[in-house]
């Protein structure tokens, strides 16, 4: 077992001595091997230090233009395409709900006097909040013009977690659907529509929906599950009034 030997030690008789003169040249391995291993890492720094200060380079380089794109270039682009977005949606705001809808509607989406419509933001500003917004409101637009392959291809394209949108875009793609005779589809986008997320507006409004469709399909216990759901968990809603009515076709087997 090893000693702790005091500064200023001296050995008493020639075992010790010898002991000593081991631990002194195992000590100086030590720190030669250290020394050895220091002076490869610093030969190694120095034949290799263009390639090192290279990758640093086009690290600091990549970071700094990440910023710089975000501050000049895209951060100006969103706000440009949120400006370009007010003209197209006042006219589809008014085909909501005024008259002559497909002709607004059209202004909406192709925009007019020298004005973006929601398509040219979609081109133009591709990857812009703004543009994935325009394509939830182009496909909503196709929707109500009756033009149903064209609604579903731009609101697939449309991305939100907001609990809204997100699910009348799933829901929209459904009735698009459901006028293509496509039930088994139109279903499938109710559910996505319903579970996209639990609200009082769109989750009792889309399990009506998958309901009706699943009658369609000859699916009753899945069409009674969902309009029981309203039943207990909406009884508020506007789904809910009639909802006995739908509860007893599906348990009928009608």
């Amino acid at each position: 077992m090893a000693t702790y030997k005091k500064r200023g030690f001296k050995p008493k008789n020639k075992a010790e001595e010898q002991q000593q003169s081991v631990d002194n040249s195992t000590t100086a391995e030590v720190f030669s091997t250290l020394d050895e291993s220091a002076s490869r890492s610093e030969q190694w720094v120095y034949r290799n230090q263009n390639y090192i200060l290279g990758v640093i380079g086009v690290i600091a380089i990549g970071v700094l233009g990440y910023l710089a794109y975000n501050q000049f270039v895209q951060a100006p682009r969103e706000a440009t395409a949120a400006n370009e977005m007010y003209y197209p949606q006042q006219y589809f705001d008014q085909a909501l709900s005024g008259t002559e809808n497909d002709s607004l509607y059209l202004l909406a989406l192709n925009g007019a006097e020298g004005k973006y419509g929601f398509l040219d933001i979609i081109d133009e500003y591709s990857g812009t909040k703004a543009a994935n917004l325009a394509h939830y409101s182009a496909g909503m637009a196709y929707l109500n013009m009756q033009k149903y392959q064209e609604a579903i291809d731009y609101l697939e394209d449309f991305s939100s977690d907001d609990a809204i949108l997100g699910a009348l875009a799933k829901g929209g793609i459904g009735d698009a659907f459901m006028q293509l005779d496509q039930p088994e589809e139109a279903l499938s986008y109710y559910e996505k529509a319903f579970k996209h997320n639990e609200n009082q507006y769109t989750t009792p409004k889309f399990l009506h929906k998958a309901g009706i469709t699943a009658l369609e399909l000859g699916e009753q216990s899945k069409a009674a599950e969902y309009f029981e759901r309203i039943k207990e968990e909406y009884p508020n809603s506007a789904e809910a009034g009639s909802i006995d009515v739908f509860l007893g076709m599906a348990k009928s087997g009608n």
